[in-house]
Parts: structure tokens; C-alpha cells; sequence
């Protein structure tokens, strides 16, 4: 740990490093401290395997005694694939725990610092944003088994995703891209619609700094909307490592499924209207997977239809330095879209910042408008 670092600052890098791969568990940070000094670190583990607070503990051993552990989330009390968070912590003889953010479980929330409090170890809440907007996804999904939606998209300063032509590489710079490799490895499932799957032929994977693929356990599900199964069984993401479901309608023709279903894609029938995949049913079945956080890339027919159907959580936009023009050159979300200005979905706590030449706003779409 560097030097000045606040403990719970540090327990927040060490739980972002393990988001990704521990769904359908909270990704979470611990520290032990003891005198000033950090005796003990730990992260959340794939499913199964120890939770943060039981690393850090193992790591500070004898020296846990009378020190304080601090935790992104409230310790779990209550029994899963592990034990009870609590119970170690109160064995280990820690005299005072702080957190940052209640276990959004409602059936658990707040049981874990009563159960501390109870054993006489000196209990602290102290809220955080980072650590809130950390389990914004885990909260949507124990509460609703549901998956925590996320749109991107870059575009133009005049508000276009590619040129007349479909040129769209690249708008944003390599800061950008790098960010967005980022967001996949922190999410679940990255989804695209089949304009952009047939255009752009994408892998969809998640790569690490030098561009190199991340191994299979930090994979995202891929998803594609393709409604009538259109998908190309020689496209580039099934030769990719990780899982990709192709989500068809009913009308999608038997024969094209099968020819997917070889390649090595899980291919799910979704009811609809006028053919198209119902995407609320199709939200259902990937929350029911375990798919906590969703990616959604686009294109602009994927975007405008969870937009018109109100299933975006939270937006990050890359804005580019670049005009392209053009009245031909496509947006990036259509579908039917507002018939007036006081039908639009406003953005809220929005937020912006420089990422090398290019900036990204992100905001979440006021829910109290849907």
C-alpha cells in the first residue's frame, strides 16, 4: 500500500480490481490497520472461493487483534457457498470495523454491523460514493434479479457515430478505448445489436493494457440481439474465449439457429412483437444467469430500443474532438425516440471528465420519467 493512502481509499482500489470476476457476490476491498500501519489486505474471490475481509485477516494473523478492518460493504453474517464474514472477524479479535456502504440485501442489510455491535466490537458507517456507485449493479440485482444496464457509445461533436460511408474507426483515442476495455472487464455482459455484429464483425473480449486477451474467467458474456438469427457462424467472437448467446425471436428459422448452435453459441428463444426479441424477457433470463451488469455498445437500433423501453440504468458517453457531418451519417441511438421535448429521458448527476484528447459524461437516466 503507498504511503498516505487512506485505508478505505485503499480498500476501494483493491475491490474495483476484483470487479468482474466475482459475480453473482459483491466485488468488495478490505484493510486491516493496526497502530498506522496496514497489517492485512484483501479482495473478493471468484464465487466459492474467501471473501475480503477473511484475506485480510489471513494476512494480518495474530496482529488482527484490538486493530480496526475497514470494508467497502458491511461483512456478510449471514451462511452461503462460505460462512459468515462476522463470525471470522469476531474470532480474529478486531476491536472496531468501519464500512462504507449497507448491504443492499434486504433480507440481510444491517444484520452483519448488528451482529459486530452485538459482540462488542465498536461499529462505524461511513458512506461513500465511490463505495455506492461500486454496488450499484449487485443492489439492482439482489433486489429485482435483474441485470444493472449500462449504454456507451462514442460520437462526434456534432453528434455522429460514423461517417456517410459506416467509417467509424476511430473517433475517440486510444485513452478512450482503454477506458472502455476497463469497463468491459468490470462487467458481466457486453451486448451489441446484429447491424453492428454483421458490420463490424467484432471479438467483443475484454484486453488488458497491452492489448492482449484477458483470460476466459474475465471474459463478459457476449450477447447479441439478432432477432431473425442472421448472425454469420464464421464471425470473430466465436473463436473468442468466454460464453456468447445469440437471443432470437421465435420467427428466427430453425435451420440458422442450428448452424450457431455448432460454432459453439447458446442460442435462447425470446418471445416478441413484429418478430423482434422482447428485450425485458431477454433482461430476465441474463439476470436469472448470473449476469449482475450489462454493457450495452450498441449499434443505434439496440440503443434507440432500450431506450424506448426505458431499461437503461446509467449512460457513459465519449465525445470526440471531431466533426464529421453529413445528414447520412447515423446517430448513435435511434428507434422512435421522444415526440416532444417533455417526453425526452433527462440525465441526472451527471458527471464529465478528460480522458486524453476526449471527454466522457456519465449520467443515469431519472427513473421517476419512465
Amino acid at each position: 500500500m503507498s504511503a498516505g493512502v487512506e485505508p478505505m481509499q485503499r480498500a476501494l482500489v483493491l475491490a474495483r480490481t476484483a470487479l468482474g470476476s466475482t459475480s453473482p457476490n459483491p466485488a468488495v476491498g478490505a484493510v486491516v490497520e493496526r497502530d498506522g500501519n496496514v497489517v492485512g489486505e484483501g479482495y473478493t474471490l471468484p464465487p466459492g472461493q474467501r471473501h475480503a475481509e477473511i484475506g485480510a485477516l489471513a494476512q494480518a494473523g495474530d496482529r488482527a487483534k484490538g486493530a480496526t478492518l475497514y470494508s467497502t460493504l458491511e461483512p456478510c453474517c449471514h451462511h452461503g457457498r462460505t460462512p459468515p464474514c462476522t463470525d471470522a472477524i469476531i474470532a480474529a479479535g478486531i476491536g472496531r470495523v468501519v464500512y462504507a456502504e449497507t448491504d443492499p440485501n434486504p433480507r440481510v442489510s444491517g444484520g452483519g454491523a448488528a451482529a459486530l455491535r452485538s459482540a462488542g466490537l465498536e461499529i462505524e458507517h461511513r458512506p461513500d460514493s465511490a463505495a455506492t456507485e461500486l454496488y450499484e449493479a449487485f443492489g439492482k440485482h439482489v433486489i429485482t434479479g435483474l441485470p444493472y444496464v449500462v449504454a456507451k457509445f462514442a460520437m462526434s461533436l456534432d453528434g455522429k457515430i460514423a461517417t456517410r460511408t459506416g467509417d467509424s474507426q476511430w473517433i475517440t483515442g486510444p485513452d478512450a478505448r482503454s477506458r472502455v476495455q476497463r469497463m468491459r472487464k468490470e462487467l458481466d455482459g457486453i451486448m451489441v445489436g446484429i447491424g453492428t455484429a454483421l458490420a463490424d464483425d467484432p471479438q467483443l473480449t475484454a484486453r488488458d493494457e497491452k492489448g492482449e486477451t484477458l483470460p476466459v474467467n474475465l471474459q463478459p458474456t457476449r450477447v447479441v440481439v439478432d432477432s431473425n438469427a442472421r448472425m454469420r457462424a464464421d464471425a470473430r467472437m466465436f473463436s473468442q474465449p468466454g460464453r456468447t448467446l445469440v437471443a432470437v425471436s421465435e420467427n428466427a428459422s430453425p435451420g440458422r439457429v442450428a448452424a450457431l448452435e455448432d460454432v459453439g453459441a447458446t442460442v435462447q428463444v425470446f418471445p416478441g412483437t413484429d418478430g423482434r426479441v422482447n428485450l425485458s424477457a431477454m433482461l430476465e433470463y441474463l439476470g436469472a444467469e448470473g449476469v449482475v451488469s450489462l454493457l450495452v455498445e450498441g449499434g443505434g437500433g439496440v440503443l434507440g430500443a432500450m431506450l424506448d423501453a426505458r431499461l437503461i440504468d446509467k449512460l457513459h458517453v465519449f465525445l470526440g474532438p471531431v466533426l464529421i457531418g453529413g445528414a447520412a451519417a447515423r446517430s448513435p441511438i435511434e428507434g422512435n425516440g421522444a415526440t416532444l421535448m417533455a417526453d425526452t429521458w433527462r440525465l441526472e448527476r451527471t458527471r464529465m471528465e478528460s480522458i486524453g484528447e476526449d471527454w466522457l459524461i456519465t449520467g443515469y437516466p431519472n427513473q421517476g420519467d419512465a
